[in-house]
Protein backbone atom coordinates (compact mmCIF):
# COMPACT_ATOMS: atom_id res chain seq x y z
CA UNK A 1 0.00 0.00 0.00
CA UNK A 2 2.87 2.26 0.74
CA UNK A 3 3.56 5.13 -2.27
CA UNK A 4 0.24 4.52 -3.64
CA UNK A 5 -2.82 7.38 -3.79
CA UNK A 6 -5.38 7.04 -1.07
CA UNK A 7 -8.56 7.39 -2.53
CA UNK A 8 -10.63 10.24 -1.03
CA UNK A 9 -13.02 9.82 2.21
CA UNK A 10 -15.33 11.45 4.37
CA UNK A 11 -17.02 10.57 7.50
CA UNK A 12 -18.63 12.30 10.39
CA UNK A 13 -16.01 14.36 13.10
CA UNK A 14 -16.39 15.70 16.56
CA UNK A 15 -17.58 18.61 16.50
CA UNK A 16 -20.01 18.48 14.31
CA UNK A 17 -18.50 18.21 11.15
CA UNK A 18 -17.57 16.05 8.41
CA UNK A 19 -13.99 14.94 7.78
CA UNK A 20 -12.83 14.76 4.47
CA UNK A 21 -9.35 14.28 2.97
CA UNK A 22 -9.48 16.64 -0.25
CA UNK A 23 -9.86 18.97 2.63
CA UNK A 24 -5.93 18.14 3.86
CA UNK A 25 -4.52 18.53 -0.08
CA UNK A 26 -0.95 20.09 0.87
CA UNK A 27 -0.69 18.86 4.86
CA UNK A 28 0.13 15.95 5.74
CA UNK A 29 -2.45 13.37 8.00
CA UNK A 30 -1.94 11.03 10.26
CA UNK A 31 -4.83 9.04 10.54
CA UNK A 32 -4.67 6.38 13.44
CA UNK A 33 -7.20 3.81 14.31
CA UNK A 34 -7.54 2.40 17.43
CA UNK A 35 -10.06 -0.02 18.81
CA UNK A 36 -12.30 2.19 21.76
CA UNK A 37 -13.29 5.16 23.13
CA UNK A 38 -12.25 5.08 26.78
CA UNK A 39 -10.19 2.17 26.96
CA UNK A 40 -7.13 2.09 29.34
CA UNK A 41 -4.54 1.34 25.67
CA UNK A 42 -6.22 3.90 23.67
CA UNK A 43 -6.66 6.40 26.60
CA UNK A 44 -3.16 6.46 26.90
CA UNK A 45 -2.57 6.70 23.01
CA UNK A 46 -4.52 9.65 22.71
CA UNK A 47 -2.70 10.87 25.75
CA UNK A 48 0.61 10.60 23.72
CA UNK A 49 -0.94 12.27 20.37
CA UNK A 50 -2.37 14.94 22.73
CA UNK A 51 0.79 15.49 24.16
CA UNK A 52 2.81 15.56 20.99
CA UNK A 53 0.53 17.66 19.14
CA UNK A 54 2.03 21.17 19.23
CA UNK A 55 4.88 19.39 17.64
CA UNK A 56 3.25 17.61 15.03
CA UNK A 57 1.04 21.24 14.06
CA UNK A 58 4.60 22.76 13.66
CA UNK A 59 5.52 20.10 11.37
CA UNK A 60 2.74 20.95 9.38
CA UNK A 61 0.77 17.61 10.08
CA UNK A 62 -3.06 16.99 10.93
CA UNK A 63 -4.21 14.23 13.48
CA UNK A 64 -7.10 12.26 13.35
CA UNK A 65 -8.06 9.60 15.48
CA UNK A 66 -10.53 6.64 13.97
CA UNK A 67 -12.95 3.94 15.66
CA UNK A 68 -15.61 2.36 15.08
CA UNK A 69 -17.58 4.75 17.94
CA UNK A 70 -20.56 6.90 17.73
CA UNK A 71 -19.99 10.24 17.29
CA UNK A 72 -21.02 10.80 20.54
CA UNK A 73 -18.95 8.36 22.40
CA UNK A 74 -16.26 10.30 20.76
CA UNK A 75 -17.46 13.52 21.75
CA UNK A 76 -17.06 11.86 25.76
CA UNK A 77 -14.01 10.65 24.92
CA UNK A 78 -12.21 13.85 23.51
CA UNK A 79 -13.82 16.29 25.93
CA UNK A 80 -12.42 13.53 28.93
CA UNK A 81 -8.94 13.42 27.55
CA UNK A 82 -9.06 17.44 26.14
CA UNK A 83 -8.08 16.14 22.66
CA UNK A 84 -7.01 19.13 20.32
CA UNK A 85 -7.63 17.09 17.47
CA UNK A 86 -10.81 15.11 15.69
CA UNK A 87 -11.91 11.49 16.14
CA UNK A 88 -13.84 10.08 13.00
CA UNK A 89 -16.54 7.61 13.47
CA UNK A 90 -16.48 4.90 11.35
CA UNK A 91 -19.70 2.66 12.27
CA UNK A 92 -20.25 0.94 8.60
CA UNK A 93 -16.33 0.19 8.80
CA UNK A 94 -15.92 1.43 5.19
CA UNK A 95 -12.70 3.47 6.40
CA UNK A 96 -11.77 0.54 8.25
CA UNK A 97 -12.03 -1.55 4.85
CA UNK A 98 -9.92 0.78 2.85
CA UNK A 99 -7.01 0.33 5.33
CA UNK A 100 -7.68 -3.26 5.80
CA UNK A 101 -7.92 -2.62 9.91
CA UNK A 102 -10.06 -5.50 10.79
CA UNK A 103 -9.29 -8.51 12.35
CA UNK A 104 -10.12 -11.06 14.88
CA UNK A 105 -8.44 -10.98 17.59
CA UNK A 106 -8.52 -12.86 21.38
CA UNK A 107 -10.07 -11.22 23.97
CA UNK A 108 -10.43 -13.24 27.16
CA UNK A 109 -10.09 -16.42 25.41
CA UNK A 110 -13.17 -15.26 23.06
CA UNK A 111 -12.57 -14.78 19.03
CA UNK A 112 -13.82 -11.31 18.43
CA UNK A 113 -13.55 -9.23 15.29
CA UNK A 114 -12.37 -5.50 16.08
CA UNK A 115 -9.52 -2.84 14.79
CA UNK A 116 -6.10 -3.67 14.37
CA UNK A 117 -4.58 -0.48 16.49
CA UNK A 118 -2.67 0.84 13.03
CA UNK A 119 -1.33 4.53 11.95
CA UNK A 120 -0.88 5.67 8.30
CA UNK A 121 1.06 8.95 6.93
CA UNK A 122 -0.38 10.36 3.99
CA UNK A 123 1.46 13.21 2.67
CA UNK A 124 -0.29 16.55 1.00
CA UNK A 125 -1.12 14.88 -2.41
CA UNK A 126 -3.01 12.08 -0.70
CA UNK A 127 -0.17 9.42 -0.87
CA UNK A 128 0.13 7.12 1.58
CA UNK A 129 3.72 7.15 2.89
CA UNK A 130 3.80 4.82 5.92
CA UNK A 131 1.85 2.52 7.42
CA UNK A 132 2.45 0.95 11.30
CA UNK A 133 0.46 -2.49 12.23
CA UNK A 134 -0.62 -3.66 15.38
CA UNK A 135 1.09 -0.47 17.20
CA UNK A 136 1.97 -1.13 20.75
CA UNK A 137 1.30 2.46 22.22
CA UNK A 138 4.25 3.17 24.47
CA UNK A 139 6.31 5.55 22.31
CA UNK A 140 4.21 5.35 19.22
CA UNK A 141 3.56 9.15 18.84
CA UNK A 142 7.17 9.93 19.56
CA UNK A 143 7.76 7.68 16.54
CA UNK A 144 5.14 8.98 14.36
CA UNK A 145 6.24 12.31 14.94
CA UNK A 146 9.81 11.98 14.22
CA UNK A 147 8.89 10.61 11.01
CA UNK A 148 6.79 12.59 9.87
CA UNK A 149 9.55 15.31 10.42
CA UNK A 150 11.89 13.59 8.70
CA UNK A 151 9.55 14.04 5.38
Amino acid sequence: MIDTIITDFELPATGGMLFRLADLRGKTLVLYFYPKDSTPGCTSEAQQFRDLYPDFIKAGCVVVGVSRDSIRSHENFKAKQDLPFSLLSDADEKLCTQFSVIRMKSMYGKQVRGIERSTFVIDGRGVLRREWRGVKTQGHAQEVLDYVISL
